[in-house]
């Protein structure tokens, strides 16, 4: 008998598919492009567009965000939610450690058989399907 998972996430519970299943790809991108067009028009109303603003913005907004309720803008309107491999709350120090991680870029492209970045594996969150 092999060792061998059927589909990501299966060796640490999850479904294969359906709410409480690992987000994919496309779903993850997407919502970061959400998140990231949302915090480029809030630094064009109030800061000229300024790249440094528009960074700063997507950073808070995904530090706290994820930290109170589980998920970003983009994360919520395509039914996806950060969690815990506990299940719980995310929290401000995770949360931190993930958007971290995330703005490096280089650990957020590294991805094991689960389909978590190492943003995710140090924060220990997965990405989940709410819908």
């Amino acid at each position: 008998m092999s060792n061998a998972q059927q589909w990501a996430g299966q060796r640490l519970g999850l479904p294969e598919s359906g709410p409480g299943s690992l987000a994919k790809v496309g779903r993850r991108i997407f919502a970061l492009m959400i998140d990231w067009l949302l915090s480029m028009l809030v630094s064009q109303a109030f800061a000229k567009g300024d790249s440094t603003a528009t960074l700063l913005i997507f950073s808070l907004e995904q530090w706290l965000l994820i930290a109170t309720i589980g998920y970003s803008i983009g994360h919520r309107l395509l039914g996806l939610q950060v969690r815990r491999l506990d299940g719980k709350y995310v929290g401000f120090w995770r949360s931190l450690i993930r958007i971290g991680l995330i703005l490096l870029v280089i650990p957020a492209t590294i991805w094991d058989a689960d389909n978590r970045g190492l943003h995710d594996k140090a924060a220990g969150t997965i990405l989940v399907r709410t819908k």
